[in-house]
């Protein structure tokens, strides 16, 4: 088994053409065997270098970041309320803005020191990805439980379906290569006080935005599908795609992949990361005796007997089914 290398993204705000292909080539360099980065969107970035030259501090105490050419669009923060690591290149056009971070972007080796403390800031969030992967990939064979997961006889990470997840902060891939899955008795496995615990939910979910790998089981790509339950998370973080497809399974339930495709415009890869990530917290399913509480009374009189649920089927699924769905206005 082959842990994925979690996979950040740097946001550029104010560079140049030149400017973002040096940003490219640090963000390259800067890849380590625990993670590797990317240039990629500012909103959606997990950190975000701004240059300095084109910063402007506000009387508000924003920041207003000024495009590097003139049909582009300026950036306004409010730096206050920032939740992620931001560096200021050189030179600084602020002479009172003193940032804890900058550093000349044409030194390839300042740039690339950035980056690595930046995934230092971001390692609980690193290793939780390992371990989500490692569910990606364990869990056709994981059901209700508790485990432990141990390697050479030390404990990595615990997962509980009702305690949620933690997992040693430092650990990377390695730790969970050769990993050994213990399964134990409910109530049997202590998480250490010093290990941040998530949701099985939060887990799989962070997980499945930023993943490679397509997570989407063949057969989503073919049967009918069903709304099951909201996602166990706070609703800042769905995207309006995410709402929009609950909203759709909702009116029209039975809707394949084809048909969510002309319904909704999104493309193929963009329609298969969504419903991945509504698949891996158990919000959507292929089996119609899932999707409400009245089919499965019927499914229950005809077939009397469980059904096996996989791991991602059975997460935290606590919420009441045909729960209410609350869509953004903006998707009216």
């Amino acid at each position: 088994m082959t842990i994925e290398v979690p996979g950040l993204r740097l946001g550029l705000a104010g560079f140049g053409e030149a400017q973002q292909k040096l940003a490219a080539e640090a963000a390259q360099a800067a890849a380590t065997p625990r993670f590797s980065w990317e240039v990629g969107s500012f909103a959606e970035a997990d950190a975000w270098w701004l240059d300095g030259r084109r910063t402007m501090l506000m009387p508000n105490k924003h920041l207003r970041v000024q495009p590097a050419v003139p049909s582009g669009r300026s950036v306004q923060i409010a730096f206050a309320d920032v939740d992620r690591p931001v560096a200021f290149t050189l030179p600084l056009a602020a002479a009172d803005f003193k940032p804890t971070l900058r550093f000349a972007l044409e030194e390839r080796e300042a740039a690339v020191q950035v980056l690595h403390q930046f995934a230092g800031f971001m390692q609980i969030m690193l290793a939780q990805f390992c371990l989500a992967s490692s569910i990606s990939d364990k869990q056709p064979t994981l059901g209700a439980g508790s485990w432990e997961v141990l390697r050479e006889g030390e404990l990595v990470a615990v997962v509980d379906l009702k305690m949620g997840a933690a997992v040693d902060p430092t650990a990377g891939p390695q730790d969970f290569d050769d990993a050994t899955w213990c399964v134990r008795e409910h109530g049997a496995v202590m998480i250490p006080v010093n290990w941040p615990r998530a949701s099985i939910s939060q887990l799989m979910w962070q997980y499945a935005q930023r993943s490679r790998r397509d997570l989407l089981p063949p057969h989503y790509r073919t049967k009918p599908l069903f709304f099951r339950r909201p996602p166990r998370l706070a609703q800042r973080q769905l995207r309006d795609a995410h709402l929009l497809l609950m909203r759709e399974l909702v009116a029209q339930p039975g809707m394949d992949f084809e048909a969510l495709q002309q319904s909704t415009g999104m493309g193929d890869g963009a329609l298969a990361r969504c419903l991945s990530a509504l698949y891996v917290v158990g919000s959507i399913t292929s089996n119609p005796r899932r999707a409400s509480a009245a089919a499965n009374l019927a499914a229950a009189v005809r077939d009397p007997a469980p059904s096996k649920q996989s791991l991602f089927e059975s997460v935290m699924d606590t919420t009441p089914r045909g729960a209410d769905i609350t869509v953004r206005a903006a998707l009216d």
